[in-house]
């Protein structure tokens, strides 16, 4: 099933889940420039996951800002979250009007072209706040997203247009699967904002 979302009010996903969808939030100027900022100022670092007990160091990406130095262990490794830039949390406070959630902490993608993708997985990490929001931005190539439900395996795709803001929310990660699938048709760069609730499993 392919959805654009015309309406940030559209839930996006049939059952299980919370998904809207705000169209191109920023106009075409704003969004160059706040790729081109995040693209130069970001401390971007290549990803790195264990897959069948070997290290793999990926093409695609990553950095990890948030309101504290966070620890955020995902795929085997661990990041420290650094200090927000002021772009970030310029665009951490709009996603807050926009959502009407809170966040503190952002994990940022950098997709270098079409071949560089994301395979199925959820956020729901012990660290991220249950049931938590997670706001995500898309900046330069526009690229499709796919949602599939954990037991019907029923599909859910959306092109994630440049400047647009997808906010996944309730019980998605629980039900849910996504994936931002590999194209050989995309050439150019795509970065992404995952702005996300951390909480202190020790606490």
């Amino acid at each position: 099933m392919q959805l654009f979302g015309p309406s940030p009010d559209q839930n996006l996903l049939p059952f299980d889940g919370e998904v809207f969808y705000f169209r191109r939030i920023f106009d075409y100027p704003r969004s160059k420039q706040t790729f081109e900022t995040l693209f130069n100022e970001i401390d971007w670092k290549n990803d790195e996951a264990h897959i069948f007990g070997k290290k793999i160091i990926t093409k695609r990406k990553v950095a990890w800002y948030g309101d504290d130095a966070f620890a955020y262990t995902y795929s085997k490794n661990t990041k420290t979250a650094l200090p927000w830039t002021k772009a970030l949390l310029s665009i951490k406070i709009e996603t807050e009007k926009l959502s009407k959630e809170t966040y503190n902490s952002c994990l940022l993608n950098l997709y270098h072209d079409g071949s560089e993708g994301m395979g199925w997985h959820t956020d729901n990490e012990p660290e991220m706040k249950e049931n938590g929001a997670i706001a995500s931005w898309s900046f330069g190539a526009e690229r499709k997203f796919v949602f599939k439900h954990k037991v019907s395996g029923e599909k859910v795709e959306i092109l994630l247009e440049n400047g647009s803001l997808l906010i996944m929310k309730g019980e998605t990660q629980k039900h849910w699967l996504h994936r931002l699938p590999p194209t050989k048709k995309i050439h150019t760069p795509r970065i992404n904002l995952t702005f996300r609730t951390f909480v202190d499993v020790n606490a």
